[in-house]
């Protein structure tokens, strides 16, 4: 049985043009993408709710996240990349320095090949 994701450039070019069509600018290089990886719809989700929604309601948005294997390994070659600790990953990317921790003993691996 093959797993769908959610259509996610639809869903969002959608919601711009329905309710924020002065961000279709902002967002346009990224809709352009033929597939959109979890960064890029964290990302979209950033420029078009954050000015809207009041501190609070966004934060109960961010707790509910799910990033995938690639978005993971993504996220952690950005931070050897740019050599940052935990802690600025977590604040540039809204997460927790736990799950940044979690997840480097988790991949390891595959940002660390032997």
């Amino acid at each position: 049985m093959k797993s769908t994701s959610p259509n996610y450039k639809k869903i969002y070019t959608d919601i711009i043009l329905m309710q924020h069509p002065n961000k279709l600018d902002a967002c346009k290089e990224i809709l352009c993408k033929k597939e959109l990886t979890a960064l890029d719809v964290i990302k979209l989700n950033q420029t078009i709710f954050k000015d809207s929604l009041s501190k609070k309601q966004f934060e109960d948005n961010q707790k509910h996240r799910s990033y995938d294997e690639r978005a993971i390994v993504k996220i952690l070659e950005f931070q050897r990349k740019n050599n940052l600790n935990n802690t600025q990953v977590s604040s540039l990317m809204n997460i927790s320095r736990n799950t940044i921790s979690k997840w480097k003993k988790n991949f390891i691996y595959q940002i660390f090949p032997k």
